[in-house]
């Protein structure tokens, strides 16, 4: 496998002068999934797909932002645009397991206190990140899932639809198609907001062709997802066994805490190192306190974006 990697580096000089109090520059990452390029003639076209949603995705975040509104806030603002985006492997969007059904996960979690919450295999609630958001936020427990998480979301007021809502012509066909090996895909964000806190989310709907009942690093904290003002907030996409097996969220925030790395460099390390060396696949959106944003992957291509203060959306699609 082609082996790529994109490292964006966003370092905000004017974060170490600012005043107790005085607002920060923000700023957002997203990410639409990793994996391999869609062939054939469809590829431009769902390549402007996937730039057109991650921009909302970006807008939608920076609007809480811009006005000194939460990172948590920011991230599932733009995740919810993803998950209601049918290109994607999130909600609406959502991939077929081997049964035909569609499973969602999802996870978010705040830097300045730790807490995080998850739902994994849920059937019928529209946005998977509001229910992750209410298990944090709701509930004593971090990570529900399959039909007690539906009906803890539901119990909690958070819209709800027949599982008929989350198919596309598209991802059936795909199903079709995974009869013989499956895909990934996965939407996530990490936020710095302007008052110095981060936060990351990760919404998905697994493997395509994946068996009934299983679950991928999305809503596991510290494989998928992790955010810790420590060090830095993170959000993956891949092969979730792989991401799982070696924790690669906590190990780039541990590597930035423990260590003294910059996000670049222990970003790359993971990626490169371990996760090269376990044969796994896939890829992640990191930020700091500081402002600086590292993107790094193994795959042929990643999908992201990001957007900070003062700027306009910087999309790219593939390599």
């Amino acid at each position: 496998m082609r082996c790529l990697s994109a490292i964006v580096l966003l370092v905000f000089a004017v974060l170490s002068h600012a005043e107790p109090g005085e607002m920060k520059p923000w700023a957002i990452v997203v990410h639409g999934g990793a994996g391999d390029p869609p062939s054939g003639e469809k590829r431009a076209e769902v390549g402007r797909a996937y730039a057109d949603g991650m921009t909302r995705a970006l807008r939608a975040g920076a609007d809480v932002l811009v006005d000194g509104g939460e990172a948590l806030d920011a991230v599932q603002a733009a995740i919810i645009a993803l998950e209601d985006d049918p290109v994607f492997n999130a909600g609406k969007g959502a991939v077929f397991n081997a049964v035909g059904i569609n499973e969602l996960d999802a996870s978010i979690m705040r830097g300045d206190t730790l807490d995080a919450g998850a739902v994994a295999s849920v059937r019928r609630v529209k946005n998977p990140i509001l229910a992750a958001r209410a298990v944090m936020e709701r509930s004593p427990h971090v990570l529900l899932g399959g039909k007690g998480a539906d009906e803890f979301a539901q119990s909690q007021g958070i819209e709800m639809v027949e599982p008929g809502y989350f198919r596309t012509e598209r991802r059936w066909q795909q199903y079709q198609a995974a009869r013989k090996s499956g895909k990934f895909g996965t939407v996530g964000a990490v936020v710095l907001d302007t008052h110095g806190n981060l936060a990351a989310g990760t919404s998905t709907g697994g493997l395509t062709f994946k068996r009934f009942g299983r679950v991928g690093d999305s809503p596991i904290i510290g494989a998928g997802t992790y955010a810790d003002n420590d060090a830095c907030a993170v959000s993956a996409t891949g092969q979730g066994e792989y991401f799982i097996r070696l924790a690669v969220a906590r190990s780039i925030c541990a590597r930035v805490q423990y260590a003294g790395m910059p996000v670049a460099e222990a970003t790359h390390a993971v990626i490169h190192d371990d996760l090269d060396k376990l044969g796994g696949t896939g890829g992640v959106i990191v930020i700091d306190r500081q402002g600086e944003i590292a993107v790094e992957f193994n795959t042929e291509v990643m999908n992201r974006g990001y957007l900070r203060a003062g700027g306009e959306p910087v999309v790219e699609v593939g390599e």
